[in-house]
């Protein structure tokens, strides 16, 4: 079976499995709305969906483009000093023990209810994420590559730039693609809290007007958005790891 085909089979055997738990139960429609029904609201409603789907995606490209840049700076900066390690990492590590639920009210009182609030709730969600990946791979630079250029008298930035930010490419697509999977959570989490356009926003609203269908339909839209980003971040890193290889 190909690839194709086996997504579809997945996507029909979950929509089966979806409308027998509707039959065998007998759940309201305001509870759990039938495929049917979310599939005509989705396209009922796909210029309101359409519209709110932009704004969620402009937030999440833009996270996730400053967080990639910060974190592999940041990284490399932790690769290539010591000092850094012993007074950055330490932090870096202790942010990750402050839920990001927390953090979102006050990055919107910061940062207002507009789209900078929900871009730096996505940075913060995936900078870890990158900046860890990353450092693993550059700290994992064969020694002996790294002995050899310095024999050859390369200075440490050289030996950075040409030795071992090549070899961590990898750790850092593997950083980039979790980071894919994680931005639009940021994202929805920032609308959440506040916000008044996107999916989040969107789905709150539905949710607070009992159009139980509505939210499934935006929730359905939020899935593809991100698997479809997640694609093309892999795709985009397997074609730079294959220039590089």
């Amino acid at each position: 079976m190909t690839r194709g085909a086996s997504v579809l089979a997945s996507i029909l055997v979950a929509l089966a499995g979806w409308q027998a738990i509707i039959i065998v139960t007998g759940v309201p429609r305001f509870i759990l709305p039938g495929p049917a029904l979310v599939a005509q609201t989705l396209w009922g409603s796909r210029a309101l969906i359409a519209h709110h789907t932009m704004i969620t995606a402009i937030e999440v490209l833009a996270g996730l483009g400053l967080g990639a840049v910060l974190g592999a700076a940041t990284a490399i900066a932790l690769a290539a000093s010591p000092v850094a390690r012993a007074l950055v990492r330490p932090m870096l590590i202790f942010s990750q023990a402050v839920p990001v639920f927390a953090l979102a009210p006050i990055l919107t009182l910061w940062f207002g209810y507009g789209i900078g609030s929900k871009v730096v709730m996505t940075l913060l969600v995936i900078y870890f994420p990158v900046t860890s990946a990353f450092f693993d791979a550059l700290m994992r630079t064969p020694q002996a590559w790294i002995d050899m250029a310095r024999l050859m008298g390369a200075s440490p930035a050289r030996v950075m730039r040409h030795i071992r930010i090549p070899a961590a490419l990898p750790g850092f697509a593997s950083g980039l693609r979790l980071a894919a999977v994680y931005a639009p959570i940021g994202a929805i989490i920032g609308e959440w809290v506040g916000a008044s356009k996107g999916l989040g926003y969107l789905m709150l609203l539905a949710n607070g007007r009992a159009k139980t269908d509505l939210m499934f339909a935006a929730l359905i839209v939020l899935a593809v958005f991100t698997v479809l980003l997640h694609a093309a971040v892999d795709r985009a890193c397997r074609a730079t790891l294959d220039r590089n290889a």
